[in-house]
């Protein structure tokens, strides 16, 4: 139950980071380094132990840049 979990939140959690730091960015590519830095540090931890799920965190994190670079930009006033 734990690693079906671990699988799930791998597919889910680094593309929703990817859209949630370029929104507040404004930047795909930084919100993209974002989201690496701290998988990176949850490799480093220990979190993510096998290499599976840093393949499907890879997936993740491809799709989450992919539907950033599809976000409609926000229109931005001119006051």
């Amino acid at each position: 139950m734990f690693e079906i979990i671990r699988i799930f939140s791998a597919l889910t959690m680094p593309g929703l980071l990817v859209l949630l730091f370029s929104r507040v960015t404004y930047n795909r590519v930084i919100g993209l380094i974002l989201t690496v830095a701290l998988i990176a540090g949850s490799v480093y931890k220990g979190y993510t132990d096998t290499f599976y799920l840093i393949v499907i965190d890879a997936f993740s994190l491809t799709a989450g840049f992919w539907l950033a670079a599809k976000m409609k930009p926000r229109a931005v006033k001119n006051s």
